[in-house]
């Protein structure tokens, strides 16, 4: 049966409302950008004609009530469905504490969005005939009342009995917040890293791939990457209020024969009223505040160097991040000591013979058939 469908990606837009912005000097995000530059993506997005709209998480600034409201109305307006999972920002505690919604309270912001069944913080839906979503909640809260990454015991019963009733053609897109696969060298393991991933993500990888699932859209991490494991391709994108603001629109095409594969194009906000030069200002703006996590990840293990050594490789490294962020990186740390040289140059966008492998903002996914069990590898 043949298929095909058009729809975008657009994540983490930390929404705040001009009053609820708070005001802090080391504050990474641009969220004064938020409001105006996801007008502009919804204006771009109404014009394609699009099947539907994905957002993976991390709504709002901080779980404010009004916030959510103004997103729920403009979600609203139009002319797609959009489907929406919570991230850490949106339900930062578990009861409502006069600044920020409750646990219990997500559902019924976004009954329209995905959550017809109010009463759970995950759903299944069907998207178009013959595809399905399934919108998971990674967020939890430990006994000290901690966030989280993890899919509860209740959360993963009730994911296994949805996928076993996937029918053979369906096709099954999976969106939560926290990544699945690692996109850094090392994610799950790094200090700095393992807080963007699920925590019992091997546990939901081995679901997934027994069910023949292979696309799985995530947030949280800021960054534009396309990362792979035995099949699955999880597909996280960078944050609107954050370099490169970019979003993703998708076409997904399944022919007679059975052949699949979805195009990936990427998209930026280039300016808004008050930041004509919204790629330069932002890239600038998270350069002057990188100093506090590249000392980290230079002090911290694997590197483990001393401070004053750290301190002499920083000025090399202020716009590695906005690298990252920005997708398929390429470095050359050739001047480096030799092991920050290798660490540093591992999170270039290449394959396992050290290729460019540039698929983190446009490229061509191919897809396994229900039949076929070929690997699955980019064009």
């Amino acid at each position: 049966m043949s298929l095909q469908f058009r729809f975008a990606v657009v994540s983490d837009l930390h929404v705040a409302l001009p009053h609820t912005i708070w005001e802090h000097p080391n504050r990474f995000h641009l969220v004064e950008v938020s409001i105006p530059a996801l007008e502009i993506i919804l204006a771009h997005l109404e014009q394609l004609n699009l099947d539907f709209l994905l957002i993976p998480g991390d709504l709002t600034q901080h779980g404010e009530p009004e916030n959510h409201a103004w997103l729920t109305e403009r979600l609203a307006q139009l002319p797609f469905p959009t489907y929406v999972v919570p991230g850490n920002h949106d339900v930062p505690t578990p009861m409502p504490d006069g600044t920020s919604i409750g646990w219990a309270d997500f559902p019924t912001y976004y009954h329209k969005f995905g959550y017809e069944d109010t009463s759970r913080m995950y759903y299944t839906c069907e998207l178009l005939p013959g595809v399905r979503l399934i919108g998971l909640n990674s967020n939890q809260f430990d006994a000290q009342g901690k966030q989280t990454g993890y899919l509860d015991e209740q959360q993963l019963n009730w994911l296994s009995h949805v996928l076993a009733e996937i029918e053979p053609d369906e096709l099954v897109l999976v969106m939560l917040h926290h990544n699945v696969v690692e996109h850094l060298p090392n994610q799950s393991q790094h200090p700095l890293g393992r807080r963007y991933m699920l925590d019992n993500a091997p546990t939901l990888l081995q679901m997934l791939q027994d069910a023949g699932v292979q696309l799985v859209f995530t947030g949280h991490l800021h960054v534009q990457d396309i990362a792979q494991h035995q099949g699955i391709y999880e597909i996280t994108t960078g944050s609107l209020v954050s370099y490169p603001h970019p979003y993703r629109v998708l076409q997904f095409h399944r022919d007679r024969q059975g052949r699949q594969w979805l195009q990936v194009e990427s998209h930026r906000v280039d300016a808004v009223p008050d930041w004509p030069q919204l790629q330069q200002a932002s890239r600038q703006w998270m350069g002057d505040r990188s100093h506090p996590f590249m000392l980290k990840l230079l002090t911290q293990p694997p590197l483990n160097l001393p401070p004053e050594e750290a301190e002499i490789l920083l000025p090399s490294l202020r716009y590695f991040w906005a690298k990252i962020a920005d997708g398929d990186a390429l470095f050359d740390f050739s001047h480096f000591p030799l092991a920050a040289q290798q660490y540093f140059e591992s999170f270039s966008a290449t394959n396992r013979w050290g290729s460019p492998a540039l698929i983190d903002n446009h490229s061509t996914l191919l897809l396994r058939t229900k039949q076929a069990k070929s690997s699955s590898k980019p064009v």
